[in-house]
């Protein structure tokens, strides 16, 4: 069994679970299946908006798919989040992402 199917069979029992979502998007990404991926993040961050780290990793879908723009966007809104929260590193992290697009 795949570490996909493996997940999967786990959000089966769990579909809330953001660790497990995150995951499959991640593992997804892996496999080169990045509208799964991207559908993926997106579902998760509307469900929990406080889930930090799939900012970045839906930026770099949206920047690698050529929509620099909407990664901005999901850039500065995980800046927002993360500022919130406290969560320095990921901050720094995401203005990074983000001030390499806009300059």
């Amino acid at each position: 069994m795949s570490r996909i199917e493996k997940l999967e069979e786990l959000l089966q029992e769990n579909s809330g679970d953001a660790f497990l979502n995150h995951a499959l998007a991640l593992e997804y990404v892996k496999a080169g299946d990045d509208l799964k991926a991207g559908r993926l993040f997106k579902t998760l961050l509307e469900k929990n908006e406080d889930y930090v780290g799939s900012y970045y990793h839906l930026g770099k879908l949206l920047e690698r798919g050529g929509d620099e723009a909407g990664a901005i966007t999901v850039y500065k809104k995980g800046m927002e989040v993360a500022q919130r929260l406290g969560e320095q590193h990921a901050y720094n992290e995401l203005k990074s992402a983000c001030e390499y697009l806009e300059f």
